[in-house]
């Protein structure tokens, strides 16, 4: 069996740990041996703890971690590397770190170990920030789907170990859509919960609403499987809180279909390549044979796309203040940029991305009066080209930024609704699409809810892990 659990699902390697049927070192070992088989081509775990990974194995005591309804029971999961894990080289992709070790896990990773996940490596990132997975320090991670395009950013490595079948679940964090597009990119979901559901580290800043951490996984279920074992309060981070829902797991199945639903191919505001537009409207006709009413109307998110620029710049630039006045010439070019568009921030434009902000979440509690969701492309295009660092046009629209290509996901973030990137298709050279599905705040359990029933509809999910021997 050992040689074909890559294959299970999270939650059937869950209930195999919980019967005895395998043993903690086994499912490490058994991710082991798919990492060494086929990251060689993909590049998605650079960075490995097998060591520590084995020796967590072999003190977990199973009957004593059942008492424990959120433990994953030792199974593996790769840890973004963004995020700190004890005794583990943390590069956060920057030459600066390139030999940081942190003492101990932050908030987020030890959340996740307090309830019995085993990290196993770290998944590879940008350098600080970005929708391409490349840095000096790692290299480039590779699409599993072809490996001559990108896995997205920033959690592209996080994404692409999930379709490759190297671990069972992963952490992502997301700022401007750092987790959904490269969920969409390799054919997994991923969420964007709420701010606080997942706590956060204390290299973020406390008070930011902007960046979150969440889970990723190859189906919905395993999503809410992680979601139970990562989220809760911690001292750490003073916005986190315990979930009022008990198991988000339990959740799924239990809430009726949705009466009205809004789908936008651009939610009026950026470029769709035509491909992707007729992919993700093929997902709404399948949930029209639900009747389910299908909307055309959405939220004003008109200036949301500058504001989210000038907020942005301004949590880069006190996040990297220091770095920046000590190691510039150790920073990636587009990353000044962006931490300098915080730098030169004026008064008035705060005002006004606070101000839209206002009324864009004016427009959503209306939205909410009578739809239950919002759904949308989850990029604006389909995965590009590895080597190039970033888009500079969609559709025949020339970005204005190295950002813009995935402005469809930052303008969501702006709403601070939770968001599920769900897997609706394929492009004709193959490679996945996906959809973002936006709840209502803090509502976690009805969108996953939700995502659960379209994602059987869809039949999609069993499209990975990809059999990489084949290739």
């Amino acid at each position: 069996m050992s040689d074909e659990l890559w294959r299970f699902e999270a939650n059937q390697v869950v209930d195999l740990l919980k019967n005895n049927d395998v043993s903690p070192t086994e499912i490490v070992k058994s991710s082991i041996n798919r990492i060494e088989e086929v990251d060689v081509n993909i590049n998605a775990i650079p960075i490995k703890c097998f060591d520590r990974a084995l020796r967590k194995a072999k003190e977990i005591d199973i009957n004593e971690e059942k008492k424990n309804w959120k433990s994953l029971l030792g199974l593996p999961i790769a840890v973004k590397d963004y995020n700190d894990v004890s005794g583990v080289k943390t590069t956060y992709g920057s030459k600066i770190f390139k030999d940081n070790v942190p003492i101990k896990s932050d908030a987020t990773i030890s959340k996740l170990e307090e309830n019995g996940a085993n990290p196993i490596g770290k998944s590879n990132v940008p350098e600080w920030a970005g929708g391409h997975t490349f840095n000096s320090v790692n290299g480039t991670t590779r699409n599993p789907f072809d490996f001559k395009k990108t896995a997205g950013g920033s959690s592209g490595g996080s994404a692409a170990a999930l379709a490759s079948g190297q671990v069972w679940l992963a952490t992502g964090n997301d700022l401007g859509g750092s987790l959904r597009t490269p969920a969409s990119f390799n054919g997994i979901v991923g969420l964007r919960p709420s701010l606080g559901v997942v706590p956060r580290g204390q290299r973020h800043l406390p008070f930011d609403n902007l960046w979150v951490e969440g889970p990723m996984a190859r189906c919905v279920k395993d999503v809410a499987l992680m979601l139970d074992a990562g989220s809760g309060n911690s001292s750490e981070d003073p916005i986190s809180f315990d979930n009022p829902y008990n198991s988000f797991l339990k959740s799924l199945g239990r809430f009726d279909l949705p009466k009205r639903i809004s789908f936008s191919h651009d939610l009026g505001i950026v470029p769709v390549e035509k491909e992707i537009r007729q992919i993700t409207s093929n997902s709404i006709e399948i949930i029209k044979k639900e009747n389910i009413e299908i909307s055309s109307e959405i939220p004003n998110f008109s200036g949301t796309l500058e504001s989210f620029h000038t907020l942005r710049g301004i949590l880069l630039a006190c996040m990297m203040d220091d770095l920046l006045k000590n190691h510039r010439d150790d920073i990636l070019p587009e990353i000044i940029k962006n931490i300098e568009v915080g730098y030169n921030v004026t008064s008035k434009e705060i005002i006004y991305a606070e101000q839209i902000r206002k009324k864009l979440l004016a427009s959503i509690d209306i939205f909410f009066k009578d739809h239950d969701f919002l759904i949308c492309p989850s990029s604006s295009i389909e995965p590009f080209d590895a080597d190039k660092p970033f888009v500079t046009e969609i559709d025949g629209k020339k970005c204005k930024s190295y950002i813009d290509w995935f402005a469809i996901t930052f303008a969501l973030t702006m709403t601070a609704c939770p968001v599920i990137s769900l897997p609706c298709g394929f492009t004709k050279s193959g490679l996945p699409v996906g959809i973002q599905i936006m709840g209502k705040p803090r509502k976690e359990n009805e969108l996953l809810s939700f995502a659960y029933f379209l994602e059987k509809k869809l039949q999609v999910k069993d499209k990975v892990p990809l059999d990489l021997t084949k290739k």
